[in-house]
């Protein structure tokens, strides 16, 4: 390389370092209450076969209108949900002032590190989504605050990832925000979190979730189907449709009111750990998100313990379940043409008093 193409080379990566800003105030995260909660309310981590970097939900908005329903009770509602980023956008309609995404793979927290490192490096959806894949920002910042969801993820597709040295400093600057939040991490946590932001970066916006040793199924959604899914009403609803609901997210990530732990929804640790926080706290459960984990949980003959933990959480009145049903949930969840899936709530405390009372032996009454 010669000396002019290596300074114009190095002038380029240090316009487009620049064009994500540096985040100017590490104090803000205070390292021993949200590394000290994510400990707290933890549990040792169990396997699950699925990397689940995104969701494969398609039909995930459509309980768009109940969350919305639940918003506000005074600060006191609380969002518990499992799983990847699709929790942010259950989070930016019900509004809740804390939100808890406990997952049986301590992989889902790291990788909740690394959405978390984002939402502090991003001041808006399009830049979030530009770190997230490795691309430059659009620019100017202020124009793409109003650009709708679909320009922003046409600029990802046709915009080439950053070259290596831009990647290398990109990966370096979260890595040391992540450290800043003070959850301990191992080599191989760190290792993990770069392979997950890798897999981001090379299959973009293409990125479907993935089973182990097995590709991903036809109808499976990918990362830009699922930001451009809309609700019953036709409308684009994922947290990065709208600059106010995004920019809603970004506040309670800042406020380390979104807190990953690990825990297993039918163990005698995690939940219960969480029932006595929030009673201490004064807060109470509006929704729970559950995917299908029920449906593994009644297979494993564990799901007696989940409605024991749910028993214990304090909740707020009208608190719902919200349950994605597959094929194998059964004949009794039905689902739109064009969707693999079926998204369901369901009181809480419908659940629980009919477990109690014997209306739901098997997966399959929860679905019908």
């Amino acid at each position: 390389m010669t000396a002019m193409r290596r300074s114009v080379f190095l002038a380029l990566l240090v316009c487009v370092a620049s064009a994500f800003p540096q985040r100017p105030d590490q104090t803000s995260y205070p390292q021993s209450s949200f590394a000290g909660t994510v400990a707290e309310l933890s549990e040792p981590p169990g396997y699950f076969d699925t990397d689940n970097l995104v969701s494969n939900e398609r039909s995930y908005l459509h309980v768009v209108p109940e969350l919305r329903a639940l918003a506000g009770h005074k600060g006191r509602g609380v969002y518990l949900g499992v799983g990847p980023d699709q929790n942010f956008s259950y989070i930016a309609h019900l509004r809740p002032s804390l939100a808890i995404v406990i997952d049986i793979r301590r992989e889902n927290l790291l990788l909740h590190l690394l959405f978390k490192a984002l939402f502090a490096e991003a001041r808006t959806r399009s830049e979030y989504l530009a770190l997230l894949t490795g691309r430059p920002p659009p620019l100017p910042a202020i124009d793409w605050k109003l650009r709708s969801i679909d320009e922003i993820v046409g600029y990802i597709d046709r915009t080439a990832s950053l070259p290596d040295a831009g990647l290398r400093a990109t990966r370096e600057r979260l890595t040391r925000v992540i450290d800043s939040f003070g959850v301990p991490l191992s080599d191989s946590d760190r290792s993990t979190i770069d392979r997950f932001h890798r897999r981001f970066i090379t299959e973009g916006l293409s990125l479907q979730f993935n089973t182990t040793g097995r590709p991903p199924q036809y109808d499976y959604p990918d990362l830009r189907g699922l930001l451009l899914e809309v609700d019953r009403h036709g409308t684009r609803r994922s947290y990065l449709a709208s600059e106010d609901d995004f920019q809603f997210v970004k506040r309670l990530q800042e406020q380390d009111r979104v807190l990953p732990i690990v825990g297993d929804l039918s163990g005698a640790t995690a939940l219960a750990a969480v029932a006595k926080y929030l009673s201490q706290t004064n807060l109470q459960v509006a929704a729970f998100y559950t995917s299908n984990v029920e449906f593994y949980l009644f297979g494993d003959g564990r799901f007696a313990g989940f409605i024991e933990n749910l028993r214990r959480l304090p909740r707020l009145p009208g608190s719902v379940i919200v349950r994605s049903v597959f094929r194998s949930g059964g004949a009794g969840a039905a689902r739109l043409p064009g969707y693999n899936s079926a998204s369901l709530t369901q009181p809480i405390d419908a659940l629980v008093n009919g477990y109690a009372s014997g209306r739901f032996r098997d997966y399959r009454d929860l679905t019908r």
